[in-house]
């Protein structure tokens, strides 16, 4: 047992130089337990986005764990065609959006209504984990996110938070360009331009997605990729 977890140990460091693109090719010829490897390198991004949709710290989990399992079941449907990051991305859209849809959780027009104002952005209130953060800016432009309406919360996560660029972002959402742009400055213009400036440096700092997490989330995946009886070759490399 300790010489197979050595030898797993290695082929985890190995792929850690491996392209997204190798990394997949590997895992659909058998090497499946380099699936940890994406699982490790895009942790941050899809809680970020599950988190972004859905607000809640625990769903945000649920959601990336079954995000990757059905991009692990689905892997051989990845055509490339897209960025593995880009159609990884969607699959957590999606399946956060319909977890929010089952829950009842609908997002209130903000927009149509009216009630676009700020008195929403200011409406949620910082969590614990808010708290944590170094600086209170960080934990104010959490809270400030947290209030914008979802569809310009997803695009302002996707664009300033994550860095994706305006043809990814359209990719990951299904819509035009131009609707990203849109609803990205009608983001800016609810945080302010003094708040965004105030916060800018320490944009890339919020939401932060830490070890312990990542490792809870990376054992989940695994075993109900196990449980399934589709990763019959995955070990649980931890």
């Amino acid at each position: 047992m300790e010489a197979e977890d050595c030898r797993t140990c290695a082929c985890r460091e190995q792929g850690q130089a491996l392209s997204d693109a190798e990394v997949v090719r590997r895992v659909r010829d058998g090497e499946t337990v380099l699936f940890e490897i994406l699982m490790r390198r895009y942790n941050q991004r899809l809680y970020r986005v599950a988190r972004t949709i859905l607000r809640d710290d625990g769903e945000a989990e649920d959601v990336m764990q079954q995000a990757y399992v059905n991009a692990y079941v689905h892997l051989h449907q990845f055509a490339g065609r897209a960025s593995f990051s880009t159609w990884l991305t969607k699959i957590a859209v999606y399946e956060a959006l319909a977890r929010a849809q089952r829950r009842g959780a609908t997002e209130s027009r903000a927009v149509e209504s009216g009630e676009d104002t700020m008195a929403n952005i200011h409406a949620s209130t910082p969590t614990p984990e808010h708290q944590a953060f170094a600086t209170e800016l960080k934990s104010l432009l959490e809270s400030a996110i947290d209030g914008l309406p979802e569809r310009h919360r997803l695009v302002f996560t996707l664009r300033e938070i994550e860095g994706l660029s305006t043809a990814e972002t359209a990719e990951c959402l299904g819509i035009s360009e131009e609707n990203v742009k849109t609803r990205l400055h009608r983001a800016r213009t609810l945080l302010r331009d003094d708040l965004f400036a105030r916060t800018g440096a320490a944009t890339s700092g919020a939401f932060q997605f830490h070890l312990s997490r990542c490792n809870r989330v990376v054992t989940g995946v695994l075993e109900k990729i196990n449980a399934a009886g589709a990763g019959r070759r995955v070990d649980a490399a931890i």
